[in-house]
């Protein structure tokens, strides 16, 4: 089998937004673990940023094109996530709209499968660059 080579978000941050555990065609597999960092109260609770970027970072490896961009997200946060736990994003393209509109399937799970997000996320791969003229 042929390893997909990432062509997109080459800079992002594995700390803050994951780490690609695998490419395939239509689909992108990326793990977080989460840090004392991301906590925002007593309890250990993370913010839902995190969770939420570690999704749409899975939606754009697995369009995995330079110039991919999330245009809107239909999320639902299904359960906590807090301090140590190790969540896993899976993003699929749902359908092949052969144009620059791309709907993907984003579902999180954490360490004992339990979903703890899912979302439908809108991407559009422009031209360009979105900062280039």
């Amino acid at each position: 089998m042929n390893k997909i080579k990432q062509n997109t978000h080459l800079l992002a941050s594995e700390k803050l937004i994951g780490s690609v555990v695998s490419i395939e065609k239509n689909k992108a597999t990326v793990f977080l673990k989460i840090t004392s960092e991301m906590a925002v109260d007593e309890f250990s609770l993370a913010h839902g940023s995190f969770t939420f970027g570690l999704a749409d970072y899975a939606a754009m490896v697995a369009i995995n094109e330079p110039t991919v961009v999330l245009g809107k997200a239909e999320v639902k946060f299904t359960k906590p996530v807090v301090v140590g736990d190790e969540i896993t994003a899976v993003a699929k393209i749902t359908e092949d709209t052969n144009g620059k509109k791309i709907p993907v399937s984003v579902t999180v799970v954490n360490a004992k499968n339990e979903l703890v997000f899912e979302g439908i996320f809108t991407c559009f791969v422009l031209s360009n660059h979105i900062l280039q003229n």
